[in-house]
């Protein structure tokens, strides 16, 4: 049986992994399966395909046999190891959204590092207790299995200095309060991608947009993060699904001092009721608002378009300029609708839309007479967390494909 290695990506009522081959020729990495096990503690749903997309598994379970993310790591962990003949991965590599000041790379983890991050849960309280509990599970089950951390905060630490500090006292700042930016796997994966699609343009001035239930936007000048939408928290930036986005701080000592809201409840208010479902009022996906003729889908869907379309000209100016832009995530992969909204906001920078391969998902969306070229790349943070989880157990790397 050929060594594998698991990438795990858990979110908060689901777990996405892939399974790759260590092929020993070249020391290359091949996709085995993908899937995910989805509406955990609701309607448990594990659906597995393998590398030519052929279903291996796809079996429902009652909300009581999978109510929790440890439950659903040992349920797709039984699933692995009956399918890999008793064999465990030679290691696992795991999305952390928030790495914190401590962590800038990729790290083994041990009891040490689960504690510091542990610590910054409440700076990505959407995220970070449910990028943990898989590995505390599997730290669990099977002790002696490597377990690398790689985090959406990395790709923005070379980041100049006055992109990532607040106006507060140096003091602050040394403590970890500043910009760190999210998504970063997404990013980095961009513009390996960009490499192989448009060298020319991946030497240049670039604005990515992952553009999700989570939203952000980075400046990507020959490869690097130079700035980013989003913050000290996830919450910052572009209005998300649920979450607000970019947030006068006053608001929030207005909610205090005039409506009594607790810590409690303002991590609620900015976390779950903002965003598309706080201005529509209807839903926080952009599917439904498309389809609503209800005068809130239309201002949560405009409001969407103007703040990415403000933002893209914020990170052009970051940057000195622009030379592409490339659209990611679940949205940006599939909604022409919202892509052509955004390039036509744009158009002042010299952008074009072309219909027809907008309308076909691209991956050049733009048309001949464009100045300035936009694409659409779909994001793959689990390969990228293969490609540094093996570079580190290994210090072997490969070429991303």
């Amino acid at each position: 049986m050929t060594d594998t290695l698991l990438v795990v990506n858990a979110g908060s009522s689901s777990i996405k992994f892939q399974l790759f081959r260590l092929l020993p020729s070249g020391h290359r990495l091949e996709l085995r399966s993908k899937g995910q096990l989805e509406g955990i503690g609701t309607h448990p749903r594990l659906s597995v395909r393998d590398a030519f997309g052929r279903t291996l598994i796809d079996e429902s379970y009652e909300a009581a046999a999978v109510p929790d993310l440890t439950a659903a790591m040992h349920r797709l962990g039984d699933w692995l190891l009956e399918r890999l003949g008793g064999r465990t991965p030679v290691a696992v590599g795991h999305r952390v959204v928030h790495g914190g000041p401590d962590y800038g790379e990729p790290v083994l983890i041990d009891d040490l590092v689960l504690d510091r991050l542990e610590h910054l849960v409440p700076l990505a309280p959407l995220h970070q207790p449910n990028n943990l509990a898989p590995i505390r599970a599997i730290r669990k089950r099977n002790p002696a299995v490597p377990q690398v951390a790689c985090f959406d905060t990395a790709f923005h630490r070379g980041h100049p200095e006055v992109a990532d500090r607040f106006a507060i006292p140096e003091a602050w700042y040394r403590e970890g309060v500043r910009r760190y930016g999210f998504h970063g796997l997404s990013y980095e994966y961009i513009a390996h991608r960009l490499e192989e699609i448009d060298p020319a343009l991946a030497r240049g001035r670039v604005v990515a947009c992952h553009l999700g239930s989570g939203a952000s936007m980075c400046a990507i000048h020959a490869g690097r993060s130079l700035d980013s939408t989003m913050g000290f928290t996830a919450v910052d930036g572009l209005p998300m699904g649920t979450r607000t986005g970019q947030l006068d701080p006053g608001v929030v000592l207005y909610l205090v001092q005039a409506k009594g809201f607790d810590a409690k409840r303002i991590e609620h208010f900015l976390y779950h009721e903002g965003g598309l479902k706080g201005l529509s009022g209807i839903s926080n996906d952009v599917r439904d608002l498309l389809a609503s003729d209800a005068a809130g889908a239309k201002l949560a869907l405009d409001y969407f378009v103007y703040r990415i379309a403000r933002e893209a000209g914020a990170l052009a100016a970051a940057m000195g300029g622009i030379d592409g832009l490339v659209f990611t995530a679940g949205i940006g992969e599939h909604s022409p609708v919202i892509r052509g909204r955004v390039l036509e906001r744009l158009a002042w920078l010299g952008f074009v839309l072309d219909e027809a391969a907008n309308q076909e998902h691209g991956p050049l969306i733009t048309s001949a007479a464009s100045r300035l070229k936009a694409y659409v790349i779909p994001t793959d943070e689990e390969l990228m967390i293969a490609h540094h989880t093996l570079r580190l157990i290994s210090g072997r790397s490969e070429a991303l494909r």
